[in-house]
């Protein structure tokens, strides 16, 4: 499989080749065009149960559909719903817990579960669940906005508004917290956030969509004013 990120930071696309009768999981809505020769085949992953936990809790869709190439070198074009970037994790035998809505696809051979994450993360808006993608292959993640890559070394602690976090390495320890006391939280504009410790690897996204829909819901007319 051989992957590459075209027209980044803004409008991202992920061109894949595949080799014969090799395969990519991708969320439903992710394809933007491919060869004629792919197959396609649309299933629940990982089970029933499985994929009711990554649809109802994890903000993920219940089915991903599968692409598989008939002969070497047929291509796909997959790429988010939001405008921002794309990255590709190669994992090496890794478990990376990755937000809700930032799986665009992978290899077979990486398996994707959810993760419960506490209920501290409830009053942030960001779900209850992350993704955890874990085992040897591609991983395609996007972000809205462009991706910041950190690698924190051992004992380096950095701290992340949760709006802005793409997926980290599972080792890492992580809490998280409101910033400051409740009035800075008010306040500041800022919801929760979270310390991650290394060592590790850390993807932001330089965009925040609840911040962007905070701005825009007010700006939308109405009935009253149109």
């Amino acid at each position: 499989m051989q992957i590459e990120i075209l027209y980044r930071p803004s409008y991202s696309v992920a061109q894949v080749r595949l080799n014969t009768g090799e395969a990519i999981l991708a969320e439903p809505g992710a394809m933007v065009g491919m060869s004629r020769g792919i197959q396609v085949e649309t299933r629940m992953r990982g089970g029933l149960m499985q994929s009711l936990a990554r649809a109802a809790l994890g903000g993920e869709s219940f089915f991903t559909n599968t692409y598989r190439a008939a002969a070497a070198g047929d291509e796909i074009l997959l790429a988010p719903t939001l405008p921002g970037d794309v990255t590709v994790l190669n994992l090496q035998n890794q478990e990376f817990l990755v937000q809700s809505g930032s799986f665009v696809a992978s290899a077979e051979t990486v398996t994707t579960d959810t993760k419960w994450t506490g209920a501290r993360t409830f009053f942030g808006g960001e779900g209850l669940i992350m993704l955890r993608c874990s085992g040897a292959g591609e991983l395609i993640l996007s972000s809205y906005g462009a991706i910041h890559s950190i690698d924190l070394a051992a004992g380096q602690t950095y701290t992340i508004d949760t709006g802005h976090l793409v997926a980290f390495e599972r080792a890492m320890k992580y809490e998280i917290r409101t910033l400051g006391g409740i009035k800075s939280t008010l306040l500041s504009g800022e919801g929760l956030v979270v310390d991650l410790t290394g060592p590790g690897r850390v993807l932001l996204q330089t965009r925040n969509k609840r911040a962007f829909l905070d701005w825009l819901i007010p700006q939308l007319p109405n009935k009253s004013n149109s």
